[in-house]
C-alpha cells in the first residue's frame, strides 16, 4: 500500500541551505523508491482551520520504505540541514485501498 510524506515549510530561516538541501535530497528520496508528486504551488484552504504554506508531497511505495528513507544514515545529514534551515511541520500515512480511487479509466 502506497506512502505518502506530506512536509508543509512553515517558514524558511535559511534560503541558501534550504537550496542546497533541495539540490541533494532527490537523490537519497528516489534511491528508498520515492518520488515527488507536488512542490509547492497554491493553496486554497477550503474547510477548517489547517492552512498548507509550501507544501511538499513525497510518495513511497509503503510506509516501511518512507520510514526507511526518513531514518536512513545518508538522510541524516540532509534533515539536520533542513531542520536548520525551515520550520515544517510532516505527516506520514497511508493510501489504503478504497472505492473511491480509480484507475483513471
Amino acid at each position: 500500500m502506497n506512502a505518502y510524506c506530506l512536509f508543509d515549510n512553515i517558514e524558511v530561516r535559511d534560503a541558501a541551505k534550504l537550496g542546497e538541501y533541495a539540490e541533494r535530497v532527490h537523490e537519497v528520496v528516489t534511491a528508498h523508491g520515492g518520488r515527488y508528486l507536488a512542490v509547492g504551488g497554491r493553496v486554497d484552504q477550503m474547510e477548517g482551520d489547517w492552512s498548507l504554506s509550501f507544501p511538499v508531497l513525497i510518495e513511497f511505495p509503503d510506509l516501511e520504505a518512507a520510514h526507511r528513507w526518513y531514518d536512513a544514515p545518508e538522510y541524516q545529514e540532509l534533515k539536520a540541514l533542513r531542520l536548520s534551515a525551515a520550520t515544517s511541520n510532516a505527516v506520514f500515512f497511508e493510501g489504503g485501498p478504497s472505492d473511491l480511487v480509480t484507475d483513471g479509466g
